[in-house]
């Protein structure tokens, strides 16, 4: 432990802070698109997510595209930090040597970093999530009890564990082919192509489990009975109900979140490892 690097983890969840800035916007977008459809959210107010985009800047004003990103960035510093520390760490124990590294030890220690940090709650169309985090706790609270805080919360290690398992081993290992190729040096353009990648793979990855994350979080019990049972329960529901293609609501904003928040995330993580510290 006395070799423990922390570097890592310091420049992970600031990397993460700053690539939530720049995309939140495109999340909540997602989220509302995501919402629309279920049973008790009937009604389809956006069309697509650039429609989202202004509908929300029209009706509610820019800042509501901003709408809870104390808790995202909270939640951002802490999963940056743990997720880039914890993976970085764990290669060290199985290879030494970046060139030594292979998808399996990639995925292994991108899942196991993933599953360290639940994201707990997220944005949710309309005023059922509206207001602060601290609001929103204590109205879920008194509505629902205990249980309600936590639910979603089995799905979103889930999503955690698929994205992080899918995107640093991607990144890794397009980042090392491309240098090994001899065509790309250890430059932006490298980084920015290899987080395209993990982008698109992360997203096609893990929509279906984000699509019923969302739901099972907005979901709310008055009536004593939950919509979804469960992960399995609620892709199984959509799908049947809604088709296989209702998995990938809001695709092209969770691409085009994951896509930008990726490539802004490892080019500022990058360049905070050339700092000479």
């Amino acid at each position: 432990m006395a070799n423990l690097n922390w570097k890592p983890f310091v420049y992970g969840g600031m990397a993460s802070i700053v690539a939530e800035f720049g995309t939140f916007p495109i999340d909540l977008t997602k989220t509302r698109l995501q919402v629309q459809g279920q049973s008790q959210c009937m009604e389809v107010r956006y069309r697509g997510m650039f429609h989202a985009l202004l509908r929300i800047g029209r009706e509610e004003g820019i800042r509501a595209l901003y709408s809870g990103i104390s808790p995202a960035l909270l939640r951002q510093a802490s999963y940056g930090t743990i997720k880039i520390g914890t993976y970085n760490t764990l290669k060290k124990l199985f290879v030494s040597r970046p060139e030594d590294e292979t998808m399996v030890i990639n995925v292994f220690c991108g899942v196991v970093s993933g599953v360290l940090f639940l994201l707990i709650r997220m944005q949710a169309q309309g005023s059922l999530l509206q207001g602060s985090m601290m609001a929103n706790s204590s109205t879920i609270y008194q509505t629902e009890g205990t249980r309600g805080l936590w639910r979603g919360v089995i799905p979103t290690a889930q999503r955690a564990a698929i994205v992080v398992g899918v995107e640093l081993p991607v990144y890794d290992i397009t980042k090392k082919h491309l240098i090994r190729s001899g065509l790309m040096g250890d430059t932006i353009l490298t980084h920015f192509i290899s987080s395209f990648a993990c982008g698109l793979a992360g997203a096609l990855a893990s929509n279906p489990v984000d699509v019923v994350r969302t739901r099972m979080m907005n979901q709310r019990v008055l009536s004593g009975n939950f919509l979804y049972k469960g992960t399995l329960d609620g892709l199984m529901q959509t799908w049947r109900n809604e088709g296989f293609f209702a998995l990938y609501k809001g695709f092209w904003p969770n691409w085009l979140r994951l896509g930008p928040w990726n490539i802004i995330f490892f080019i500022t993580y990058e360049q905070l490892k050339k700092l000479p510290l």
